[in-house]
């Protein structure tokens, strides 16, 4: 019987890695988490915003009623556990643009499924000056904010406390797979767990999945006056950091996919937020990141086709922190106790484009 140092070794800490690394813990599991700070991560620069009602039509985000309060719960421990602020709940104000928006959208609220999301109050539209909304608007609850940068920083403090975290740059050459297992750096493990974003496409055993990697700026501005905490949504978000500070994003381009911070991005979203904000405001800085997305908007999670003891948890896209928490808890499950994955999320759907 072969013997083993960890049970898994989980190559990234993003929010993926993370999130799958708490879970495993919780578990009783050992593993080590392998995290590089020198290389650019999306999760440092995502805005983290949760939103259960997206886009024009106003949709309610796929498997919102699970996803969401099982997030709240699992943010909410961490910070228990880590002693710092990680969630930040703030509802989302969207402004309408016309009259046939607004009726369209207050006609949609009355759908038993979307109601639970909107909130029953009177329009705070008034509150917020700086906001153009001369025809009213939508105020979204359920929703929020996760401040990534400490979130990450907090679960490495933690794990490298408990030796858990190595700092390496991981290079696939170094990692050897055999029947019983697979070894990286003198150790042993009884399983790898992917969990690298964007830089799967490197990944030759995972490289033939149908990744469709975005690239997306943002911006951080000074606002010349006090922002209320609201999320302001109208084809842009604008996310209040502190009193004077927001976030502005997104943008979408799929060539270059780099790490630049680009001026024709700045103008965009620059162009963009004079729609919903009539305040003057300073840019303060940028930010650009590849979200790891899919061909089909859904998640890549599972098992090697051919190796047992290699597994991918990736391809979570604009809404990493909403799926994270719950997929990382099912994803557990199937590798622990062999409950099924979701057929949506499990690369077995893909299985045809590694065998032809």
């Amino acid at each position: 019987m072969p013997s083993f140092d960890y049970d898994y070794l989980i190559i990234g800490q993003g929010i993926a890695g993370t999130s799958v690394a708490w879970h495993l813990h919780d578990l009783g599991m050992s593993f080590q988490i392998v995290g590089d700070a020198s290389m650019p991560s999306s999760s440092r620069v995502a805005a983290g915003i949760f939103n259960p009602l997206t886009g024009k039509k106003l949709v309610k985000t796929w498997l919102a009623d699970d996803l969401f309060p099982y997030a709240r719960t699992f943010y909410g421990n961490l910070e228990a556990k880590l002693d710092r602020k990680i969630m930040h709940l703030t509802p989302i104000y969207r402004p309408f643009r016309s009259i046939e928006e607004q009726n369209t959208y207050l006609a949609q609220t009355a759908d038993p499924g979307i109601s639970p999301y909107v909130a029953q109050t009177p329009d705070p539209g008034a509150e917020m000056p700086y906001v153009n909304a001369d025809f009213g608007g939508l105020e979204v609850v359920q929703s929020g904010w996760i401040d990534l940068p400490a979130l990450l920083d907090g679960s490495r403090s933690y794990f490298q406390e408990r030796h858990l975290y190595v700092e390496a740059a991981f290079n696939a050459a170094d990692l050897t797979r055999t029947e019983e297992g697979v070894e990286w750096r003198d150790k042993r493990f009884k399983t790898v767990i992917f969990c690298q974003g964007f830089f799967a496409l490197e990944n030759s055993w995972f490289n033939w999945l149908p990744f469709t990697p975005v690239k997306g700026q943002i911006l951080e501005i000074a606002t010349d006056v006090p922002v209320k905490p609201y999320i302001i949504n109208q084809g842009i978000f604008a996310l209040p950091v502190a009193e004077n500070r927001m976030k502005v994003g997104a943008t979408y381009s799929w060539n270059p996919l780099d790490w630049e911070v680009t001026e024709a991005a700045t103008e965009e979203l620059e162009a963009k937020l004079r729609g919903p904000l009539s305040t003057g405001y300073t840019l303060m800085g940028a930010q650009a990141g590849i979200r790891p997305s899919v061909r089909d908007r859904r998640p890549l999670i599972g098992i090697h086709p051919e190796f047992p003891n290699v597994c991918i948890f990736n391809g979570l896209g604009t809404k990493g922190v909403t799926l994270a928490p719950f997929l990382a808890k099912e994803f557990c499950n199937h590798l622990i106790y062999g409950k099924e994955l979701n057929p949506l999320v499990n690369i077995k759907r893909y299985f045809s484009l590694y065998f032809r």
